[in-house]
């Protein structure tokens, strides 16, 4: 099957070709980085425009660089949510529409999946039935949570974050140490060069038994506001000096630490309490240096196989899309005509 899948959930704009179900042939990506760079953040407003204007030019290519023509596709996959509403209709709508005009089915597919089976795309990987059930950990801008995945769509939410997720916690604290926006790679860069316990900053424990979980156990949840605060305080206290980089690179590292031990920690317990057969980790804070190394380390000492996502594919992109539903792991649309978005970010799995 040859789909062509779409993803505008946020601020890039992406088109990919995949022969299933994990063949690659085309994979395009528009970022909208300079556009909000301005802003220090992403503009809804602003993201649905730019989508509106790169998405034919991004389906194009994708259909380019795959050598097929629009008569070769069998499929269409978009996804539905969560996300920005407008950025979500306009990749929603000109999959309609294709699906229409092609006669093709439509596959709806939720952006966190795509993160979950985007390890997958990595060549030396093994198929995911040979590791189900296996232990997901997505971490992205938008979202952080694990996941335990036991089957194609069979999935069961261990714990997410009750407030911010670890990528905003990276970019906004980017911002406040002069780093610029998006900032997350250049605090993983800085951080090689610091001290990472020079500073102890909070790892945001949750309560158990609080309202904000649910019914999820409070000890696979995280929380990343109060490290951003924390952060907050500790340069009105201790501003840092002009050119002084070896001050800056201990607080990049220990703001680093804080994050990522966060993370390992409700990692490290999910394995040990789970029947997990291996350990999956998706979406753009993956592609941090350190946490990598961490997971490695843990994942070695468990004798747990480790699924790391390949740099090309953990910030949102169109392949992990077409991948989930060349899984089987997405739903085909009855009624394209109806099918609407879900921006809602309680819309998880």
């Amino acid at each position: 099957m040859r789909i062509l899948a779409i993803e505008t959930s946020c601020d890039e704009t992406a088109a990919s070709v995949l022969d299933a179900p994990l063949q690659v042939c085309s994979h395009v990506v528009s970022s909208q980085i300079d556009a909000h760079g301005p802003f220090g953040g992403v503009v809804p407003e602003l993201a649905c425009r730019e989508h509106v204007k790169a998405l034919p030019l991004v389906l194009d290519q994708a259909l380019v660089e795959s050598g097929d023509g629009w008569s070769a596709l069998d499929a269409i996959a978009v996804t539905y949510g969560p996300g920005l509403a407008g950025a979500l209709l306009t990749g929603v709508a000109a999959a309609q529409g294709l699906s229409a005009r092609l006669g093709v089915p439509l596959f709806a597919v939720n952006h966190l999946h795509g993160h979950v089976f985007s390890a997958f795309l990595d060549s030396a990987a093994p198929s995911p039935g040979s590791l189900y059930p296996f232990l997901s950990l997505v971490v992205s801008g938008g979202h952080t949570c694990l996941v335990q995945v036991k089957g194609p769509g069979m999935y069961q939410l261990l714990g997410t974050t009750v407030d911010d997720a670890a990528g905003e916690a990276f970019d906004k604290g980017a911002t406040l140490m002069g780093l610029g926006y998006p900032g997350g790679h250049r605090i993983d860069d800085l951080a090689r060069e610091g001290d990472k316990q020079a500073i102890r900053f909070p790892r945001g424990v949750v309560k158990a038994g609080s309202r904000l979980t649910g019914v999820l156990d409070a000890r696979c949840c995280f929380s990343f506001s109060g490290v951003k605060t924390a952060l907050r305080y500790y340069l009105a206290e201790h501003p840092l000096a002009a050119g002084d980089t070896t001050r800056l690179a201990a607080i990049a590292a220990s703001y680093q630490e804080a994050i990522v031990d966060a993370l390992v920690k409700r990692v490290t317990y999910a394995l040990d309490t789970t029947e997990a057969k291996a350990l999956t980790v998706g979406g753009g804070v993956s592609m941090n240096g350190r946490l990598r190394t961490v997971l490695q380390a843990l994942c070695a000492k468990r004798k747990v196989p480790l699924l790391l996502t390949p740099h090309m594919y953990c910030g949102d992109n169109a392949t992990m899309i077409a991948a989930v539903a060349g899984l089987g792991a997405a739903c085909v649309v009855s009624d394209v005509a109806k099918l609407d978005v879900d921006p809602s970010p309680e819309v998880l799995f």
